[in-house]
């Protein structure tokens, strides 16, 4: 087995799209050849959220390709997963999804240690357009600056 987690799959959209409330880690729900085709990288969680359902957390709209060497009892590539996470944590997502009006959403998933998959997900809030070109800006003029710096390093770092 690998020695640490190994990331599968990011949802970067997720970070462009929304702020960030808080995070949790899930267990996630898998058939055979959904946890050989995630361990091979077909993951897609662009589209993914998640819904809360008579006291279970559904993963929905996450796309897992066709295992490649799978035969015809192959899965559906987008069909609802469950989540594993503990009755708490689901009370707190539901009442914060459905009080302030936030979104739950998969950042990433991974395989963590001991060979299992793991969904980071999080509460989020929708950003503003404006939100979304000062985040753009910011980020501009921080590799603007680190640019500068390393172009002023490189031009009188050697000399004394």
């Amino acid at each position: 087995m690998a020695t640490g987690p190994r990331t599968v799959a990011t949802n970067r959209k997720a970070r462009h799209d929304y702020f960030i409330e808080e995070t949790f880690e899930a267990g996630i729900a898998l058939t055979g050849t959904e946890i050989k085709s995630a361990r091979a990288g077909s993951v897609n969680l662009r589209e993914g959220f998640v819904l809360v359902r008579d006291g279970e957390a559904w993963l929905m709209g996450v796309h897992i390709g066709h295992y490649r060497l799978g035969n015809r009892a192959n899965h559906q590539e987008t069909r609802s997963r469950k989540l594993l996470l503990h009755k708490r944590q689901i009370d707190h997502l539901h009442a914060s999804a459905t009080q302030r009006n936030w979104t739950i959403v998969p950042l990433r998933m991974y395989i963590n240690r001991a060979g299992l998959a793991k969904v980071e997900i999080a509460l989020v809030r929708g950003k503003r357009q404006y939100d979304k070109r000062q985040a753009i800006a910011r980020r501009d003029a921080e590799r603007d600056v680190s640019r500068a710096l390393k172009q002023e390093q490189r031009d009188f770092g050697g000399r004394e």
